[in-house]
């Protein structure tokens, strides 16, 4: 039987229905906010739901994307969205907005960090995804196809998970295509974070994408990731820092007249490196979120669960702890912490 989707108009049609804009189920008038539970299709891990919202303007203009969620247990990206929805008035926009409120709900209801409880993926990790993958890869296909695909822009929206201590800061993509480098450099520019870490490493292949904000920029739109959070923490000041960063994206685009002020004297990163266990332990930490580090310094070690040391992490060069895992349990090859040098 074919999953029921619950919709909710909030705002009455005010004009003629733009057929390019249509999102699942929700096909906006201008002027108008529609909100639904869109399924992925179903298969044989059951089936998932993603609260989707889009704000349509009454002016021209782009269709950004604004995805939280796709780790679960990062709330103030999540949190964020619940306020951008009520505070952005659609009769005074020009273009739209797609709000994927929580791309990752069976992880965000069972409050796990980076994996689905329901088949023990990475949701931010199996991008396009697949129609009749396992239930990650079809929420990732549902996100692709829905949402990326209909936008201009993408923001993938993240903080530190549970495990996380992380200070805020942007992941700028650099592909090689001087056009689009330089599109997705004035966006970063725009949501205003003052740390932003380069990455020239990421796939590009559209088929095998693996991450939110790679698969838009295969796709030809710019896209950013943002992190602004810690710990799994739904603190007041990292949900206000990405509800200023979206309306200084926003402002960017043109799609308001008011917007936050852009980063002025940022300062970049590169390289920058996870470090990873070497061993399945407890760890134990050394530094803390936004520390600056030595070469060499011990960042972390782990022992057995006798207490016997049986490795350690120290820093690869000199850099900013740009986050570290900063609760006991670890596993043999997940990220311990987040080093980024400032490029030279």
């Amino acid at each position: 039987m074919r999953p029921m989707i619950v919709m909710t108009l909030l705002v009455a049609p005010v004009a003629a229905q733009d057929s390019r804009l249509s999102v699942g189920p929700l096909r906006p008038q201008p002027g108008q906010t529609v909100s639904a539970m869109v399924a992925a299709p179903p298969g044989r891990d059951g089936t998932a739901e993603v609260p989707i919202s889009v704000i349509r303007g009454v002016r021209p203009g782009p269709v950004l994307a604004l995805i939280a969620g796709n780790h679960g247990y990062e709330y103030t990206p999540i949190l964020a969205l619940q306020k951008a929805l009520t505070a952005i008035d659609a009769k005074q926009l020009a273009g739209s907005l797609i709000l994927v409120h929580v791309a990752n709900m069976p992880s965000f209801l069972g409050r796990t960090i980076y994996f689905s409880p329901v088949d023990g993926k990475n949701l931010n990790r199996v991008y396009p995804g697949k129609r009749d993958g396992t239930q990650s890869e079809r929420i990732a296909w549902l996100i692709t196809t829905e949402v990326i695909e209909k936008a201009d822009y993408v923001l993938d929206l993240h903080c530190g998970d549970g495990n996380e201590s992380l200070r805020p800061y942007l992941y700028q993509a650099v592909t090689g295509d001087k056009a689009m480098d330089e599109r997705i450099a004035a966006l970063a520019l725009s949501f205003g974070m003052d740390h932003i870490v380069l990455d020239r490493n990421r796939p590009k292949d559209p088929a095998q994408s693996l991450y939110c904000s790679t698969t838009a920029i295969t796709r030809g739109k710019p896209a950013l990731t943002i992190e602004s959070g810690f710990l799994g923490v739904s603190d007041a000041g990292s949900v206000e820092a990405i509800l200023r960063g979206v309306r200084g994206t926003m402002g960017h685009l043109k799609m308001m007249e008011t917007a936050a002020a852009p980063a002025v004297r940022p300062v970049y990163y590169e390289p920058s490196e996870v470090i990873a266990s070497p061993a399945t332990g407890i760890l134990y930490w050394h530094v803390e979120r936004d520390q600056q580090v030595a070469k060499g310094a011990l960042v972390a070690h782990v022992t057995d669960f006798f207490g016997k040391k049986i490795g350690e992490m120290r820093a690869p060069f000199d850099g900013l702890v740009l986050y570290v895992v900063a609760t006991p349990p670890i596993s043999k090859g997940q990220p311990v912490a987040f080093i980024g040098a400032t490029r030279k």
